[in-house]
């Protein structure tokens, strides 16, 4: 439970009452000098670039291989809880075609009463929508499962990412086709060179599915899925096919490559889970987090994300001791079914070497599990779906790493 409001504000009375002592002792006996700019500025610019001085970048996973590799968001750099779109977490197969938007078509064939083509002007006619989703590649994380993830946020959590999205809903499409009653399933595919291939439920596509064009109010990056792509909210990224060109209707999965060699989970008797789609409750703190520092003991503020497939975050506890006790966090508002969700907790270091771990739970009461608890449930032997508590170690002089 959420403390008490008294509880609360006492809390962060006395921690602003630190932090307000500890800037005092830091000021300057002198005012600083007037270093504002005396020459004229730079002219405006017809596409906004950020500062020089703000180096926020994704980090590519294996630069051997770039057309087939993944970029990773740099959580520990983000504010609130939209990723902006040129940060957003990459994961391709083939590269990353150029399509030109003129041309690009939507084939919605199969079990139907009318097979249909539109171009994007047919769909951006349509009604459409707005939804701030989270995306998550089900492999994020998945060094957890040997406990050798990154040093990170970015190399740890860093396969997802939240953005609003802009379409027409999959449902719309769908009833203009007109689905015949034995369709059970939807074979969506993009226009990459590899042709990638997913099997949607039509339970699913008539839900909450989107076919969207925009991303953070302007069209789809390139890698994104530029012109048009699946968002599938809350399930394994993979699934929210980019560059969509088709959509088949049929009876059955067509238990493509990509659904059967790959995103499924082996589990220790041998045997192996499919079509797992949904993303579990998870969270990871991003500040303090590896590879920072903090400059002495005093007041600081913990924060970090959490998500969840299933819908909406409605708590998220923080322990500084690795998980001995627990301490409710702030959740910031607002709070939205499958998307990312920031919280906060006021921390007081005394300078001790400290454990900090976070765990989400869930609007379906789901709670995220501890590593120990995931392999006893699952094995060892996966590559997908980790979603269990993450660890970052604080040690005396301030470093953060990787426990």
């Amino acid at each position: 439970m959420n403390p008490k409001p008294s509880t609360s504000r006492r809390r962060w009375l006395g921690f602003a009452a630190s932090l307000s002592a500890g800037l005092t002792a830091c000021k300057s006996s002198k005012p600083a000098a007037d270093a504002g700019p005396s020459l004229l500025g730079k002219p405006i610019r017809p596409y906004g670039e950020r500062s020089p001085f703000e180096t926020a970048a994704r980090t590519l996973a294996d630069d051997r291989f770039p057309e087939t590799s993944n970029s990773y968001t740099p959580l520990q750099d983000s504010y609130g809880i939209l990723t902006p779109s040129s940060l957003h977490y990459e994961r391709h197969h083939s590269g990353v075609p150029s399509l030109d938007p003129a041309r690009h078509q939507l084939l919605i064939h199969g079990l139907v009463d009318r097979p249909l083509i539109f171009s994007l002007d047919d769909l951006k006619r349509l009604p459409s929508q707005s939804r701030i989703y989270f995306i998550e590649c089900s492999g994020n994380s998945n060094g957890e499962w040997s406990q050798k993830s990154g040093l990170n946020a970015a190399r740890s959590h860093g396969l997802a990412s939240c953005s609003e999205w802009t379409g027409v809903p999959l449902s719309l499409l769908l009833a203009e086709a007109g689905i015949r009653k034995p369709a059970q399933w939807l074979i969506a595919e993009g226009a990459d060179a590899c042709k990638m291939q997913r099997s949607l439920p039509l339970e699913k596509a008539m839900k909450d599915t989107l076919v969207a064009w925009g991303q953070n109010g302007e069209p789809l990056r390139p890698e994104q899925g530029y012109p048009l792509r699946l968002v599938v909210p809350g399930w394994e990224g993979n699934i929210s096919v980019k560059w969509l060109r088709r959509l088949k209707a049929t009876e059955q999965p067509y238990m493509s490559r990509d659904e059967t060699s790959k995103y499924t989970d082996l589990m220790t008797d041998g045997t192996a889970r499919i079509f797992t789609f949904t993303m579990e409750a998870k969270s990871v703190i991003t500040f303090p987090s590896g590879g920072q520092k903090l400059n002495g003991p005093g007041p600081y503020q913990i924060t970090g994300l959490a998500w969840s497939g299933r819908g909406r975050i409605e708590r998220v506890e923080v322990s500084t001791d690795g998980g001995t006790t627990w301490r409710a966090a702030t959740l910031q508002e607002p709070r939205l079914p499958i998307a990312f969700t920031r919280f906060h907790l006021p921390w007081d270091w005394n300078g001790s070497a400290a454990a900090l771990q976070s765990r989400a739970l869930d609007e379906t009461g789901y709670l995220q599990p501890t590593h120990e608890a995931l392999i006893a449930a699952r094995g060892a032997n996966s590559l997908y779906h980790y979603n269990g508590i993450k660890t970052w170690q604080v040690w005396r002089n301030g470093t953060v790493t990787n426990a």
